[in-house]
Parts: C-alpha cells; sequence; structure tokens
C-alpha cells in the first residue's frame, strides 16, 4: 500500500520540507508494510480554486488540465500523512486550496497529520480533520505537533524523542486504518459493478 507525504506549504524558505522528510525516515524505518513517498504541492502549481462547482459534484472542471496531475497522484496513493504549518489558527491556504480541487480521490482512504507552529500547530490540525472528515477520510487519532519553540534550534530541525514515538504512534495506526479503509472501496466497488477500483 502506498502514502503519499503531502507537502502542505509553498512558501519560500518553508520548513515543511525538512519536516516531511524527517517523517518519510522515520516512516521507512517503522515498516515495510507501506511505502512512502514525498508529494510537494509546490510542484502542481494548482491555480486558485474558482471552479463554478465543487469536484464533490462534477469532473468537469474549467481548469482539469491543470488539476489532472495532482488528481491523480492522490487518487493513486492508498492513504496521506498531511504535513501542515499553521497560519493565523488554521491550515495554510494552498493545501486547503488544493484540497478544494478534488474530492473523490480521497474518499475511503486513511489520513495521520503532523502539524508544526508556534503552537505546535494543533489548530490547523483541527480545521484539517474537519475538512477531511468531508472527504470521508478516516484520520487517525495520534497527531505529533512539532514546536517551532522546542523542535527547532540553530541549526535547524530537532524534534525530541517524544515526537518521534508520536510519529511512530501514528504510523501503527495508520497502517491498520489504510489497511481497513482498502477494504472499504473494494467492496463498495464490488457493490456498484467496479471491481477494478
Amino acid at each position: 500500500m502506498k502514502i503519499g507525504i503531502i507537502l502542505g506549504s509553498i512558501r519560500e524558505g518553508r520548513v515543511n520540507e525538512d519536516v516531511a522528510k524527517w517523517v518519510k525516515n522515520i516512516a521507512e524505518n517503522y515498516t515495510q508494510e507501506l511505502k512512502f513517498e514525498l508529494v510537494d504541492l509546490k510542484e502542481y502549481d494548482l491555480p486558485v480554486f474558482a471552479e463554478p462547482a465543487s469536484p464533490a459534484y462534477t469532473d468537469d472542471l474549467v481548469e482539469k488540465e491543470k488539476q489532472r496531475p495532482w488528481s491523480e497522484k492522490l487518487n493513486s496513493l492508498d492513504g496521506y500523512i498531511f504535513v501542515t504549518p499553521e497560519y493565523n489558527h488554521g491550515m495554510s491556504s494552498a493545501l486547503k486550496n488544493g484540497l478544494d480541487f478534488v474530492y473523490n480521490e480521497l474518499n475511503d482512504k486513511a489520513a495521520g497529520i503532523v502539524s508544526y507552529g508556534s503552537a505546535g500547530g494543533v489548530r490547523a490540525a483541527e480545521q484539517l480533520r474537519t475538512v477531511l472528515s468531508e472527504f470521508q477520510v478516516a484520520h487517525v487519532r495520534t497527531h505529533p505537533a512539532l514546536s517551532l519553540f522546542y523542535d527547532w534550534n540553530d541549526d535547524g530541525l530537532n524534534p525530541s524523542d517524544a515526537q518521534k514515538d508520536a510519529v511512530e504512534t501514528m504510523l501503527y495506526q495508520l497502517t491498520y486504518w489504510t489497511e481497513a479503509m482498502k477494504s472499504v472501496r473494494e467492496k463498495k466497488a464490488e457493490a456498484a459493478g467496479d471491481p477494478k477500483k
């Protein structure tokens, strides 16, 4: 099963990539049951979402050609780990914009969240949980929350052992939920007469 580690910031000078690589390193040493890849939202260069209707209701999008690579990547994955900063008590506008461009691609999949910010990014994570629920995503309970004050030093990212433990607990939960949600998708596809899903 394939898990995309979603880089949820596109800012210049972002620390998001460091956090995502740290998570990937822990993940690859923790389990062989899942395969992990970094998915950098910045590489998809999505326009601002201004579609007449949500992808929840139509796939006839004005910006379909720009949306397609992002859609296909998310669709190819069995689950996700969203790495999100907190800006002004919420997730980044880039991440929300990216999510607004998709819907079915995320349905009945599992996700973990790793956040960071001056308060650990916990408010961004709570906002993201609400959005993921609308996508019918099973988001796991454990949520590593990195503090800009305590998990970085002059040399850069330096999380505590407790943060590593939190990532491993999240991965433990994500492994089982990813497997469970794959079964849900297969049963729904079978009931709908589409065995390829």
